[in-house]
């Protein structure tokens, strides 16, 4: 059985890939930081459906501490590491740059060097970002256009993917990058622009809230569905030789036509509800996001599934759920 090691487990990517990694047989290991309260929410169910011996185990740890990581590798054994854990929101790492930094780059270092100095064969998946091409060079983006962050997550990010070829190259590891485009879905953090708009529109249908406060309603980003993406992390590890993949749709979609789109499902008219407040824009933007997979396609087979009106139903339909119980729970005076 193969072993399999997740940091951020517990976030959205973590989960879907957890549930991936299940399903073919892997026995699952993830790291969660210490905290006086359990966020497991998106893994809870995972533990509810192995009825046997679990597969699924957790070990506390952090990306701020080479040492314990070492420990951790070494303890495991991992066949394969996912480092998918980072402080992720573009916006929050303006107000938190250092922090940003240390989590996102030099996280990924310590993991790389506890991959290094590890007796046994490791294959290990950086999880990088579009955000790298940032001010894009050219449209759409693929693995040979120029990077050009525009904010500390997107340098970080540009760090941890250098670093990973770095290694691949000095010590003959095998290492990858999956330049993932952005990816949503039920489970996307509360405060990306996405879930915050379905959040916000299945609310005010319940007649819970009356507007929805945004940014930049012009910036596009080429949006996936993060249950399709976390296969093409997977491939990429199954390869003979280790390489580097950009993960997309092809398409791009501007903030005003995912808000367009998720209110338009709900029969509601959005520039009735919908509010510019400048407290979101970014010190610096990034305007346009479009990836080119054609590389992903042709040597790992992969593809997207879901389209972007269907994320977007999805995405809706998950929180209409959550509303309702809400409204029924008020209703009732709870």
């Amino acid at each position: 059985m193969k072993k399999a090691l997740i940091t951020g487990i517990t976030g959205q990517d973590g989960s879907y890939l957890a549930d991936f990694l299940l399903n073919k047989g892997y026995q699952v290991w993830g790291i969660i930081r210490r905290s006086s309260s359990f966020h497991t929410g998106r893994i809870d169910h995972l533990y509810r459906d192995l009825h046997e011996e679990p597969q699924l185990r957790l070990v506390y740890g952090d990306l701020t501490d080479g040492s314990n990581l070492s420990a951790i590798v070494n303890e495991i054994r991992p066949d394969e590491i996912y480092n998918l854990g980072a402080q992720s929101h573009v916006r929050v790492s303006f107000d938190m740059p250092i922090f940003t930094v240390d989590t996102d780059a030099l996280g990924t270092l310590r993991l790389l060097e506890a991959v290094r100095s590890s007796d046994k064969a490791v294959k290990f998946y950086q999880a990088s970002s579009s955000e790298m091409y940032g001010k894009a060079t050219e449209v759409p983006q693929t693995e040979m256009t120029p990077f050009y962050p525009r904010s500390p997550y997107g340098c970080a990010k540009v760090y941890s993917f250098w670093q990973t070829v770095n290694y691949r190259e000095a010590y003959n590891l095998f290492v990858c990058n999956g330049i993932l485009f952005n990816h949503e879905s039920p489970r996307r953090g509360e405060t990306f622009v996405t879930r915050k708009i379905t959040m916000a529109a299945t609310r005010i249908k319940c007649g819970l809230q009356s507007k929805l406060y945004l940014g930049n309603l012009d910036a596009k980003r080429d949006w996936g569905y993060a249950g399709d993406y976390v296969e093409a992390m997977w491939l990429m590890l199954q390869q003979d030789k280790p390489d580097d993949y950009v993960v997309a749709t092809g398409e791009s979609h501007s903030v005003r036509e995912f808000v367009a789109e998720v209110f338009a499902y709900l029969d509601m008219d959005w520039q009735k509800y919908v509010e510019i407040d400048p407290r979101y824009f970014r010190p610096s933007e990034v305007d346009l996001l479009q990836g080119d997979a054609s590389k992903a396609r042709k040597v790992l087979g992969w593809k997207p599934k879901v389209t972007f009106k269907e994320l977007a139903r999805i995405m809706t339909d998950a929180d209409m759920g959550i509303a309702e119980r809400e409204k029924i729970l008020k209703d009732h005076g709870r």
